[in-house]
């Protein structure tokens, strides 16, 4: 899929669901639940043991879901899950690296960043959103105040954002979000309780349709 692409897609579906793990047993079945809730970008972290292997799987078993890598901290790691089928790049904090190698391999990466200056880092490094991260310390009111000097900059407010604030991050201004815990809750993922996290996306879906 064409970058310009994977980003219309984001910026349409609104969430990113983020999967965080202690293992890859169940991940695939629980990126289903989420495609069945009607969420199919989905994020699997480097925090999550053997990522890259299940990123290879997922993008094999499931070619219709927008699969991306999050927590990446260097250009070998942003490579190595490009080369998995990875459809864009998530990193924690800025890494111009992975912002530099995302661009020469044609994949979106969403850049880390936090203070207004280091949002302009970001950006002007080539990122082609900036995550603020963490988002719940801040709230909507946050990413509003970040948009009033910067509207240019398309700004993916990620930590704390549940199907209660999802709306509000939107009307503030926000490009996207990414949802972690709130969403793909760890008791659900370690249950395999698929139906709940089905459950979770129609919530943030109706959520997100309401605020448009």
């Amino acid at each position: 899929m064409k970058k310009d692409l994977v980003l219309a897609k984001i910026k349409a579906e609104k969430v990113i669901a983020l999967i965080r793990a202690d293992s890859s047993d169940g991940l695939l079945d629980c990126a289903r639940a989420l495609a069945a809730g009607g969420l199919t970008s989905i994020e699997l972290t480097m925090t999550t043991p053997g990522a890259i292997g299940m990123l290879t799987r997922a993008c094999a078993e499931l070619p219709d879901f927008l699969m991306g890598l999050g927590t990446v901290l260097d250009a070998a790691t942003a490579r190595a899950g490009v080369a998995a089928g990875a459809k864009f790049l998530v990193t924690p904090v800025f890494r111009p690296e992975v912002i530099a190698a995302g661009r020469e391999l044609g994949v979106p990466v969403f850049g880390g960043a936090l203070t207004p200056t280091e949002v302009v880092q970001t950006w002007e490094a080539g990122a082609d959103a900036v995550k603020i991260f963490p988002a719940e310390f801040f709230g909507p009111a946050y990413i509003k105040s970040l948009k009033a000097p910067l509207p240019h900059i398309p700004l993916l407010p990620t930590g704390g954002v549940n199907a209660g604030n999802v709306g509000e991050f939107l009307r503030a201004g926000a490009w996207a979000t990414a949802a972690g815990s709130s969403l793909v809750e760890a008791r659900a993922l370690k249950e395999k309780n698929w139906p709940a996290i089905t459950a979770k996306a129609r919530v943030f879906v109706a959520a997100v349709a309401a605020a448009q």
